[in-house]
């Protein structure tokens, strides 16, 4: 497996000439680095007008581990090539370093470069790449991977200090400016070039054998000074000092300290290699820094594992349009009046706090008056506000504040509360959060837990993340008064009043509900649709042998019919075609008239079996394969009237292509493979020649214009194991960026918008 490392940008508070003499101070040797042994120039020349300078060394590295695996490899010393690229005019250093020795069995590559800051010319970033591939290595290649990752983290820390060792050096010295290099200058204001000495050997210092040589040096030199941060409230200076700093698509070290927390060497790597993948594939608004921090948290920075659940968030997200749930969402009376929960203050830590008197809700009585899914909206709407005020606590504490913490009071709890829907709700919101809101919770403070509690937590702890169970403090009776108590961890001053504290506090006092307010339960399902699945998607599942079909007639040629979906689950072939007769009445579900249950499946054929290619109906765009997570936007200009059928089918692989079996039965001789069944989120909507055609005129008024081909990307992916794929290629054109991100946002707003974006 490939190990990759890309560090942030980190930014040096010097000029960039001032920071080149302190890199070349480090060589030929370094006191700062024992393992650099030794190295020799191979290579090495100079531009007529020496505004470049090319050198290339051999850097002998004794690297730190065991007696035995140096034994075992028969070297004690272990080489690396490094090429370094001084452009004295455009004031850049381009380094490139890999390894010598074992290059068949292990190879190492890295890459840094040193430059001018994009916004201050009298600063210089840094930033670095770099990748490991054990191929083979005596049987050793897991301990050679874990030495070479644990030494490369360790050295790119320890580079930050020996660049800032040598421009103390140089201020002692009394050298605080070099001259920038001019057409007239003969010879650069740098030391010799024997000293002018590779990175490999701080690199070196952190790999194995074969990944210490290349991999310290470099590090090191990207390191920043983010020493330097206060961590009370932020100056206004320094602020701007790091947003200004650099591009968009790029994070800045001091900006990752300031906002999101002490992050090793790896774990920013993590961060900005998924943020790195979401802005390639992601059409839309990209996900904040905090909110990938959480999931790559949550999965203890398996990039892969946090991928998966990210993007099925943002799927589930998208569907239920979870963005626009602050603006949108409004509580019922009933919720205002009986839901007992609220925010209040924060905690010892700048955490937002909110209290939840459970034991004073009635939680079958909410349930019955406003159903599952409106308690779920309501409590998706809290932990939507606990994100808005963790950013603001991080703005006013001066510090990351990324999680809140919950006082939950449990006086009053008793069986009524162990009712078996409104623990079953309990359980689904539970689900829901954990899985679209990780690492939010700081801390749950459970108090006066009476002796029901240790029932309803059997119930209830399975369900909950072993990590987020650790975070739980339960207290009994009023234990939470003494030593170790509340006190510990909120002020006194904002203890509520119906904790003994003297802080009023505006949470409800709840009660029950008046049974004049509940509901049927179809008037709470019409309100359940209304409420929580008012979307414009729909969902079909796809099984093999069983595609899924959506019938569009047309009667005005040159009409426009246009698509968004997403492939949640499998591989699929979308298709296109066309009939002049209409198909046969849909047939549903076929796994049902076999006698086999399939709730919520929808699933529709409308060709018929009889027809034929080519004669009965025709295809009139070319399949594109769409792999699992992926997002395919696109349009279709007809060019005769009748019948368009779009259609969803399962993706054979080549092998098993070919099938004799008739479409039910292969439906139910794979049913109980669930590799067999694939699920769609899609919507349509069909735009008439007028509309089309005005549009595209104010359209191109306004100078925009995008491509009416399929757009498809990997905006969803759902699994580690199509990760790897999601450069698939299709046969449609992928449209701009920033077009695709508009078309995210306007298919949701209004018809209007989607045709302009579509023009």
């Amino acid at each position: 497996m490939v190990q990759k490392y890309q560090s942030p940008v980190r930014v040096y508070k010097h000029p960039f000439e001032l920071v080149m003499a302190a890199y070349e101070r480090r060589f030929p040797t370094c006191h700062l680095i024992p393992m650099f042994v030794n190295s020799d120039v191979v290579n090495e020349e100079t531009s007529e007008d020496g505004s470049t300078h090319r050198i290339e060394r051999r850097c002998a590295l004794d690297v730190d581990a065991p007696r035995l695996l140096k034994r075992i490899a028969g070297v004690d010393y272990v080489y690396f090539i490094q090429k370094n690229t001084l452009n004295r005019k455009e004031r850049t250093l381009h380094i490139e370093s890999h390894n010598e020795t074992f290059s068949n069995r292990v190879v190492v590559h890295e890459t840094c470069c040193y430059s001018v800051h994009p916004e201050n010319e009298g600063w210089t970033c840094f930033e670095q790449t770099a990748s490991l591939d054990i191929k083979s290595f005596f049987g050793f290649e897991s301990t050679v991977e874990k030495i070479a990752m644990k030494q490369y983290a360790s050295s790119i820390n320890k580079g930050k200090e020996i660049i800032e060792f040598y421009l103390r050096e140089l201020e002692n010295e009394g050298v605080t400016h070099v001259p920038r290099w001019t057409c007239s200058s003969i010879c650069p204001a740098l030391p010799a070039p024997n000293s002018l000495s590779a990175t490999p050997p701080e690199l070196q210092h952190t790999s194995t054998p074969a990944v210490s040589a290349s991999q310290t040096a470099d590090t090191k030199d990207g390191a920043s000074q983010d020493a330097k941060q206060d961590s009370g409230a932020p100056q206004a200076d320094s602020l701007l000092e790091i947003l200004a700093g650099t591009p968009e698509d790029k994070l800045d070290a001091d900006y990752i300290k300031r906002y999101l927390g002490d992050l090793t060497p790896l774990q920013e790597s993590c961060l900005i290699r998924l943020r790195k993948w979401l802005q390639e594939t992601h059409k839309g608004k990209i996900p904040k820094d905090e909110h990938i921090l959480r999931f790559l948290r949550a999965r203890d920075f398996n990039m892969d594992k946090a991928r998966e659940i990210l993007c099925q968030s943002l799927t589930w997200r998208k569907q239920h349009q979870v963005d626009y749930l602050l603006e949108t969402w409004n509580p019922p009376q009933v919720l205002q009046d009986y839901y007992t929960g609220g925010w209040h203050h924060h905690d010892r830590d700048g955490r937002p706090l909110y209290i939840l008197r459970l034991g004073h809700m009635d939680t079958k009585g909410l349930v019955r008056a406003l159903g599952e899914e409106s308690l779920l909206r309501h409590v998706l709407s809290i932990n939507e506000e606990g994100l808005r005020r963790c950013e603001e606590n991080t703005k006013v504490f001066g510090r990351p504040i990324s999680c809140w913490t919950c006082l939950v009071d449990l006086e009053g709890l008793n069986m009524r509360h162990l009712w078996r829907p409104g623990v079953k709700a309990l359980l689904r919101i539970i689900e829901v959060v954990e899985a679209n809101y990780p690492e939010t919770l700081g801390r749950l403070l459970i108090l006066r837990a009476p002796r029901v509690f240790p029932v309803l937590w059997t119930l209830v702890s399975p369900f909950i993340d072993e990590n987020t169970r650790k975070k739980f403090l339960i207290y009994a009776g009023n234990d939470y008064q003494g030593p170790g108590g509340l006190v510990d961890y909120i002020d006194k001053e904002i203890i509520p009043d119906f904790l003994g504290g003297e802080c009023m506090c505006e949470v409800p006092e709840g009660g029950l509900v008046p049974k004049s307010m509940y509901r049927t339960p179809e008037e709470l399902e019409n309100e359940d649709v209304r409420l929580w699945t008012e979307t414009i998607y729909q969902s079909a599942s796809i099984f093999k042998g069983a595609p899924h079909e959506l019938v569009i007639e047309i009667i005005d040629a040159a009409s426009v019919i246009t698509w968004d979906f997403d492939v949640c689950k499998g591989d699929i072939v979308f298709n296109i075609y066309h009939s002049k007769r209409a198909p046969q009445p849909p047939r549903k579900d076929p796994l049902g008239t076999h006698g086999i249950t399939s709730p919520g499946v929808n699933n529709v054929q409308l060709i018929d079996k009889s027809w034929t290619l080519g004669q009965d109906y025709s295809m009139v765009e070319s399949p594109l394969t769409c792999k699992e997570g992926e997002s395919v936007q696109g349009s279709h200009i007809t060019r005769w009237p009748g019948f368009y059928i779009l259609q969803w089918k399962f993706h054979n692989m080549p092998a098993c292509s070919a099938t004799n079996l008739p479409r039910v039965d292969d439906v139910l001789a794979t049913l109980q493979v669930s590799s067999h069944k694939c699920k769609v989120m899609f919507y349509t909507e069909v735009l008439g020649s007028e509309d089309f055609r005005t549009a595209c005129c104010d359209v191109q008024s306004l100078g925009s214009m995008t491509s009416l081909e399929s757009s498809h990307s990997g905006f969803s992916q759902l699994s580690a194991a199509t990760t790897s794929s999601n450069h698939s290629q299709s046969s449609s054109m992928i449209s701009s960026h920033g077009h695709e991100e508009v078309y995210s946002y306007q298919i949701l707003l209004c018809r209007h918008q989607m045709i302009s974006m579509l023009c």
